[in-house]
């Protein structure tokens, strides 16, 4: 997975194995609490 940075109100996101493939956006917020959720083990293993 890559995101991109600088972009202020969207955070782009594409898998790096597939660079010409299509790319998600999210707002900020969505994205923060997708990194908290896996962070705090809530997707499960």
């Amino acid at each position: 997975m890559e995101v991109a940075h600088g972009i202020p109100d969207a955070v782009p996101v594409r898998d790096s194995k597939d660079p010409h493939g299509p790319t998600l956006s999210f707002i900020p917020a969505a994205f923060a609490a997708f990194i908290s959720a896996v962070r705090n083990g809530e997707f499960g293993q």
